[in-house]
């Protein structure tokens, strides 16, 4: 199964993050990928230095004749700036996406720390986008903003995701990559209370930019083939990993990743 996804987030002309961080991980993983853009951003490796927000019936109408044409097996948020393009995308989902796979990546910052999500909209993200995830991907920074938990290591991130779990997410990774030590480990809790680690060793690399991205979408894109979650989780991980591996080392900052390299297990 090739596995259509819907991909709504920004642009980022860079290469590195973003929409097209997302489609490169979405073909490369045998899926389909179609867009509705949220936002072009004029950013590189070192920062981000304009954002020009669409209009929210524009990234509505975009999604609407997408999934009205060639429809989707799994959608992806990324990059939704402000409350009401969050609002307008949550009542897309909810009138146009229903039983459809959902990962939901709650961008709040940029790699090089700049801030994508406006400080108003985080109440709409929780409100109108957390309870419509079957996945939620906050990496630890935006778990702590999420649950209002300050995390400090892997018992602080499986209380966290419970607490976010409460507002509604049927399934919450937490991403341990900004915690420090050699290695790092993802928290993955579902619903029904099982709790999932995934530990891997560290890779020492600056290329890094689009890992989050890069992962909700390669996530995606397995839920969209019919894998189950954990599977999808495993699978994506490793791309991610390899992608960091193999990193072609562009940029002065944050360097892109290397999505040229599928892989099929962890």
């Amino acid at each position: 199964m090739m596995g259509r996804v819907l991909i709504i987030a920004g642009s980022d002309c860079s290469g590195g993050a973003g929409i097209q961080a997302d489609i490169k991980s979405v073909t490369v993983l045998g899926g389909y990928a179609a867009t509705a853009i949220t936002a072009l951003t004029v950013q590189n490796t070192t920062g981000v230095f304009d954002v020009l927000g669409i209009d929210p019936k524009l990234i509505v109408h975009q999604a609407e004749v997408t999934i009205d044409d060639i429809g989707a097996d799994a959608i992806k948020t990324g990059m939704l700036h402000s409350a009401p393009v969050i609002e307008a995308v949550a009542e897309f989902i909810r009138a146009k996406a229903k039983g459809i796979p959902v990962v939901v990546d709650p961008v709040m910052v940029s790699q090089s720390g700049s801030r994508l999500l406006n400080e108003d909209a985080v109440d709409a993200l929780i409100k109108h986008m957390v309870p419509l995830a079957t996945v939620l991907t906050p990496n630890i920074p935006e778990a702590e903003v999420l649950s209002g938990l300050k995390i400090d290591g892997e018992a602080d991130m499986i209380e966290a995701a419970y607490k976010i779990g409460d507002l509604g997410a049927e399934a919450v990774l937490i991403k341990g990559g900004h915690a420090k030590g050699d290695k790092i480990v993802d928290i993955l809790w579902r619903r029904d209370g099982d709790v999932e680690g995934f530990e891997g060793d560290r890779i020492p690399s600056e290329n890094n930019h689009g890992t989050g991205c890069s992962l909700a979408s390669a996530i995606a894109t397995g839920l969209a083939q019919g894998m189950d979650l954990s599977d999808a989780v495993a699978r994506a991980r490793a791309f991610v990993r390899e992608a960091i591996r193999t990193a072609p080392n562009y940029g002065k900052g944050n360097g892109p990743l290397n999505h040229a390299h599928p892989v099929t297990g962890e």
